[in-house]
């Protein structure tokens, strides 16, 4: 199953989730002092807001898929369309623990196909890991596609 992943920076957690509780009707399934999430079913989303980006608003979209059989299709669909999509690589980002791999759509959105493989104590091994300090793939600049990526 493929699930649309939206990722927001907010500049004050606790009333964005004040907020977003109220618009889902729901609260959220992981929260920590800078980040939340909601993995909602109706509609199929994983939407996160965190305070680790030096800029407000959409930081990264993604898709988040059940097994590696589907980052590989998605991956190949997208090499086969010349688009440049960045290496499949294990990661801990956004307190999990995933395979992942990024791509750019033409206005420069990042994107990245992931897929969780389960939940982690700490926000990323190749981040910022403290609260208040800024996440290196997640701070609303381009991730280098040739190192790989890791976020959210």
């Amino acid at each position: 199953m493929k699930r649309l992943h939206v990722h927001i920076s907010v500049p004050d957690l606790n009333k964005a989730i004040l907020f977003y509780n109220q618009m889902f009707g729901e609260v959220p399934t992981k929260q920590k002092t800078d980040y939340a999430k909601w993995q909602l079913e109706d509609p199929a989303v994983n939407f996160a807001i965190s305070t680790r980006s030096e800029k407000i608003g959409l930081d990264h979209l993604g898709l988040q898929v059940s097994d590696e059989e589907e980052l590989k299709t998605l991956n190949n669909r997208l090499s086969n369309a010349d688009i440049e999509t960045g290496k499949v690589e294990s990661t801990t980002c956004c307190y999990a623990e995933s395979i992942k791999s990024w791509s750019f759509d033409p206005a420069g959105i990042p994107w990245e196909g992931f897929m969780t493989m389960k939940d982690a104590e700490i926000y990323g091994t190749d981040s910022a890991d403290m609260p208040g300090q800024q996440n290196a793939c997640c701070s609303g600049t381009a991730p280098q596609l040739s190192a790989g990526s890791s976020c959210c």
